[in-house]
């Protein structure tokens, strides 16, 4: 196909349509819906193909983002349309391990660095990926590519996340003996326990783990490291060992009363929840029934459980943040970095969003009853307006107190949670209780790698995979003295503002 440079002019941006909030807030099924066909080919045709293709930098996979958008553009004509689909899907696994779930849970941070989003709507690059995902399952394009020949080494994978499948599949891929260790019944890490099922359907990360077990991946599942299997083995056992363990530790409230019942961890919440939908127990040990819920911190985590309390039948739910409400536009923040957004799927369906509002104690008689906080603005540091220059916040002394007998804090997190076995490995720890890394990827111990948010901090799931393939290189250079896997920075050049 000739690419139509007048695409994206005629043809208006359209999302992946989402279930009605009535409707999806009663069950755990998947919001999101895919587009049909056909609107998917008219808009993967909305790409300009730019001779620069920030989205390229804008994603840390690095994704190969206008080739497939070409190929999937291209799809309209029924003679080479299932070949052009097969092509991009190839294009798409060239980058990325599992694109049926960053197209499905991923923020897109190439949609805010496409050239378009300058002064018209962005691409809808999730959409079309996501498209290509499932369509690459569906049709049974996704098969195992096992080595063609073993090495005779062995890699110790501690971790089944996002970070730990990308560089098990990588490593077994060139002829490695992988053995990935987790303390949990079941493969996937945060991507299991983390996600709710509205955003992510299990049945996804099911059908890729398959697909790693074919390949020759070996799975020790409910072997915590430090007690079912020591420092000792590992390094006896293996030739390699690499660290995939999360930042799991949470940022703590820490104001007066957040040691009392009722105030919980966003992430211990939702784990929790994610194993009764899975069936892995009967009934929530912490539940949102009937309860008046303040959820603290204004990022997906806190949208995530905004749409598991009202699920659970919430009496109310209120969603706070201490920053200011994001103008979701580019006035503030240049392109190509992505821009504070106000949208999430879970507050469609119901409870109410406060901002600048600063927790400041909990408050009850043996368990949180009520949560008091204070009014804050917020003006520039420099006295600058506009673009530039740093915030600073200021507290009003205006106070408000809100009925909260369940406070989930999701306010971040501060590094890995405490293992001493990591001592046992001779790995040290950072300031900020990361990793400490003694090369790009490479730990402080010999022959001990790390790689995702132990290494970089909290993050999101395209960094967390692009990690474990740059990490997956790293130790088959190690191993090998070289390697053909592709260099992966695992970097986000749009990560941050500059200054």
């Amino acid at each position: 196909m000739s690419r139509d440079p007048r695409a994206f002019l005629q043809t208006p941006r359209r999302d992946p349509p989402t279930r009605p909030p009535q409707e999806r807030a009663r069950d755990w099924g998947e919001v999101e819906q895919p587009l049909p066909t056909s609107e998917l080919i008219a808009q993967a045709r909305r790409c300009m193909g730019c001779g620069v293709p920030f989205c390229h930098q804008g994603c840390p996979l690095g994704n190969e983002i206008p080739a497939w958008n070409e190929l999937v553009g291209s799809a309209a004509d029924p003679t080479h349309e299932a070949a052009r689909w097969q092509r991009a899907a190839e294009r798409l696994h060239a980058t990325n391990n599992f694109p049926e779930i960053t197209g499905k849970i991923c923020p897109a941070p190439c949609e805010r660095a496409c050239v378009l989003d300058l002064s018209e709507q962005a691409v809808t690059i999730r959409g079309i990926e996501s498209a290509i995902a499932s369509r690459a399952f569906a049709e049974g394009w996704v098969t195992p590519k096992p080595a063609a020949r073993a090495t005779g080494k062995r890699v110790a994978v501690i971790g089944s996340g996002p970070a730990g499948l990308a560089a098990a599949q990588q490593l077994v891929r060139v002829g490695h003996a992988v053995t990935v260790f987790d303390k949990a019944p079941r493969a996937g890490g945060l991507l299991r326990y983390g996600i709710p099922d509205f955003k992510l359907d299990r049945k996804r990360l099911d059908l890729r783990l398959q697909q790693l077990r074919a390949e020759g991946v070996e799975f020790a599942l409910g072997q915590a490291v430090g007690t079912d299997v020591t420092p000792a083995q590992l390094r006896s056992d293996f030739d390699a060992i690499l660290l995939a363990i999360g930042a799991e530790k949470p940022r703590p409230l820490g104001v007066p009363g957040d040691d009392l019942p009722g105030v919980v961890a966003a992430m211990d919440y939702l784990c929790d929840a994610n194993r009764v939908v899975a069936g892995e127990q009967d009934a929530p040990r912490i539940d949102a029934a009937g309860r008046h819920v303040v959820i603290l911190g204004g990022g997906d985590t806190g949208a995530d459980c905004l749409g598991t309390a009202l699920r659970q039948g919430a009496a109310s739910v209120h969603h706070f943040h201490y920053k200011p409400a994001p103008a979701g536009t580019r006035e503030e923040t240049p392109w190509p970095w992505a821009p504070m957004t106000l949208h999430s799927t879970s507050h469609d369906e119901g409870g109410e969003r406060g901002w600048s509002l600063l927790a400041r104690q909990v408050l009850g008689e043996g368990r949180a009853e009520l949560l008091r906080c204070e009014r804050v603005d917020w003006e520039r540091a420099d006295g600058q307006s506009g673009e530039g220059g740093r915030m600073r916040m200021r507290p009003r002394g205006e106070f408000e107190e809100f009925a909260a007998d369940l406070v989930l804090v999701a306010t971040g997190f501060v590094g890995v949670r405490g293992a001493s076995w990591l001592d046992a490995l001779g790995v040290e720890r950072d300031a900020g209780g990361r990793v400490r890394t003694a090369g790009r990827y490479a730990t402080t111990a010999d022959g001990v790698w790390v790689a995702g948010d132990a290494r970089r901090g909290a993050s999101l799931v395209v960094h967390a995979i692009a990690e474990g393939r740059g990490a997956a290189r790293a130790i088959d250079v190690a191993l090998m003295g070289q390697s053909a896997l592709p260099d992966v920075a695992g970097d986000d050049s749009f990560g941050a503002l500059p200054g």
